[in-house]
């Protein structure tokens, strides 16, 4: 093989990418069919949402992702499901509480005429 048929490596880091060094080669460039880009995303549960966030919030989730060797769109995907998973507990917590007190009431309710008998015989 000479230098001409080798490819220029290029890093496969989230700034390529963004910066357009992978992805955007015409020669190489594909539509995939809209069904299999469905098929695709119904397969692994996902659904396209646009967002507008600070530029400096975008910023900052690059950083981490690249502390944690990942795209910074799966770690706010990670963010959000920690950030609901948390939420859906404390939910969870503040709904059993409610009925623990609602039962000490009840049971409390209950005694309260018992009280009220053996003073009165006393």
């Amino acid at each position: 093989m000479n230098s001409k048929q080798l490819a220029k490596e290029i890093a496969n880091t989230p700034e390529a990418w963004e910066s357009g060094e992978l992805g955007q080669s015409l020669e190489h460039v594909r539509v995939a069919p809209s069904k299999l880009a469905s098929e695709i995303d119904d397969a692994l549960g996902l659904q396209m949402i646009s967002i507008r966030l600070d530029k400096e919030l975008i910023d900052m989730f690059k950083l981490l992702a690249g502390k944690y060797q990942m795209g910074y769109q799966p770690l706010m995907r990670e963010a959000l499901k920690r950030f609901v998973d948390g939420e859906l507990k404390m939910v969870a917590l503040e709904a059993l509480e409610k009925q623990s007190l609602a039962r000490s009431k009840s049971k409390d309710d209950q005694n309260s005429p018992k009280k009220e008998k053996a003073a009165k015989a006393a």
